[in-house]
């Protein structure tokens, strides 16, 4: 069974799956086919994460597929530019993309089949064209001012100046023959070579400080790493570590776990109220601590730590909103957007959880014109505050918001899951865990509940359509300031593994253009 946000790219994996590749092969190949049909949401120029539960091994593979800052990314050097914040579409926001670095190595460590032929149908849907879907020209549409913004983009992803319509064949030669060159070449003919040179020229001429040697060491960037984990439900979450931002969705599963599970059901003022107040702890946490683990301290298992989870749940009343927040973290430690979401699960009982991003929609706008490559922003998850955890700093990773899931029982996975959205991942995922462990949903009706995320950035908690107006009062008389949205949060995929049936159980979310399907 295979389930991703477009049907060609689900296609496209049981067809992988058909001819003999495995889990991992059909998720690089489905993958690969969202970056040319979803453009507004991944690409090649975009980050990957991975988690990958071989079969009869009681264990989880993680893969970090970001990618990391220019050599000579300071703070200093942004300032001698007179660059006093981070600006979504500037290059100064464009990391040396990890996705192609962590699929190649993903294929050469767990995969059966060449990573040459994974790509034939991407190369296939850029080069024939593919039509616009829905979703996907409605993203098109809200990001057509970013898009006019870059005179390549401009130039390449409008049509007479508008974003295409529903329908329209977008084809794309450029990207087209870059798929054939790492298809025949692999990972090198991305970060060497003419069109490492076409992205970096794209980036310096808007005054970025991105080299070919950046580049170039680009090649061996993604890595395995260790996952992390939390035992819940008598199940044990498994999370990509920092940093991204997986460890979020096991303090909020920590918080939420000492809690008897609310009687009024899943839409209800009173579930939604704890579900708030975890999240807002959580994401102060994330804002204090989330970096890059190599260049700087990351206290995952003080954050994560039961008794400090059990210290923020005594926090939560049941009868009103916290109007502040305590400082971040345990008392001892120091101070200081689009995606697309996947997964797979093979004959044989292996399993993926797979995620690739340009994190906001077009990522930076900033188009590698000969290339066809799209940038992404992920380096907009920067500081520039000098002493923080997450400041720009040399070849250093960003905070990432991409998390794919994993959930074990007994030693076997028994659902890869994923929520897309940006910042919202954490809130998405754990809304989804509980919908269906806790309060019972089936796998669709779980990724169908009506969502809301108490948004850092916004100071409100932003709903969707769906919640009962009285719950929304409830919330409201709570202490929450609560916000209709018109765009939904995020869209999800999972598939559970029912051992006991012998049956996989998939759903795909209808906020996106997706499908989940099986044989």
């Amino acid at each position: 069974m295979a389930a991703t946000s477009m049907p060609i790219a689900t296609l496209t994996a049981l067809e992988v799956l058909k001819s003999g590749g495995n889990a991992l092969d059909a998720a690089i190949a489905a993958v690969a086919v969202l970056g040319v049909v979803e453009p507004q949401s991944t690409g090649i120029g975009g980050d990957c994460f991975c988690l990958y539960a071989p079969a009869g091994t009681g264990k989880v593979v993680a893969m970090n597929g970001s990618g990391r800052a220019p050599a000579a990314a300071t703070p200093e050097a942004l300032r001698s530019r007179q660059v006093s914040t981070l600006v979504n579409t500037s290059p100064h926001v464009v990391t040396v993309p990890g996705a192609i670095s962590a699929w190649e190595l993903l294929n050469r460590t767990h995969g059966r089949k060449p990573l040459g032929e994974l790509l034939r149908p991407a190369i296939r849907c850029a080069e024939e064209g593919w039509p616009v879907h829905p979703r996907v020209a409605a993203d098109w549409a809200a990001a057509a001012g970013k898009l006019r913004g870059n005179e390549a983009s401009a130039r390449r992803f409008m049509v007479d100046g508008e974003a295409p319509a529903v329908g329209h064949r977008f084809v794309q030669p450029e990207l087209g023959r870059t798929l054939r060159a790492i298809a025949e070449r692999g990972a090198r003919a991305f970060y060497e070579g003419e069109i490492a040179a076409d992205m970096v020229a794209a980036l310096r001429a808007l005054g970025g400080l991105h080299t070919e040697e950046d580049f170039a060491r680009g090649l061996t960037q993604a890595e395995f790493v260790e996952p992390i984990s939390i035992g819940w439900r008598g199940m044990q979450v498994f999370q990509c570590p920092p940093n991204g931002s997986g460890m979020h969705v096991l303090q909020i599963l920590g918080i939420l776990g000492g809690f008897d599970t609310p009687a009024q059901g899943p839409i209800s003022a009173e579930r939604y109220h704890r579900h708030i107040e975890a999240a807002r702890l959580v994401y102060r946490d994330r804002d204090a601590f989330l970096a890059d683990p190599s260049q700087a301290d990351v206290p995952v298992a003080a954050l994560t730590d039961p008794g400090y989870l059990a210290a923020l749940r005594g926090l939560i009343r049941d009868d009103r909103a916290m109007r502040t927040l305590p400082p971040a973290g345990p008392g001892d430690l120091t101070r200081h957007k689009d995606t697309v979401y996947l997964c797979v699960v093979d004959q044989d009982g292996n399993a993926c959880s797979f995620i690739n991003s340009l994190f906001e929609s077009f990522g930076s706008g900033i188009l590698a014109e000969k290339s066809g490559v799209m940038l992404h922003n992920r380096g907009f998850g920067f500081r520039l505050q000098e002493g923080h955890p997450n400041c720009i700093a040399p070849n250093k990773r960003p905070l990432h918001t991409i998390i794919p899931g994993m959930v074990m029982k007994d030693g076997e996975c028994i659902m890869p899951y994923g929520v897309m959205g940006g910042h919202f991942q954490p809130m998405g995922q754990t809304l989804f865990l509980t919908n269906h462990f806790e309060f019972g949903l089936d796998v669709q009706e779980a990724i169908d509940c009506p969502r809301l995320f108490p948004s850092p950035a916004k100071g409100v908690v932003q709903v969707e359509r769906g919640i009962p107006t009285a719950v929304l009062d409830r919330l409201s008389r709570l202490g929450h300031e609560v916000a209709q949205i018109e765009k939904p949060h995020g869209g999800g995929q999972a598939i559970l593994i029912d051992r006991k049936r012998g049956l996989l159980v998939g759903g795909s979310d209808p906020r996106k253009d997706g499908c989940a399907l099986g044989f």
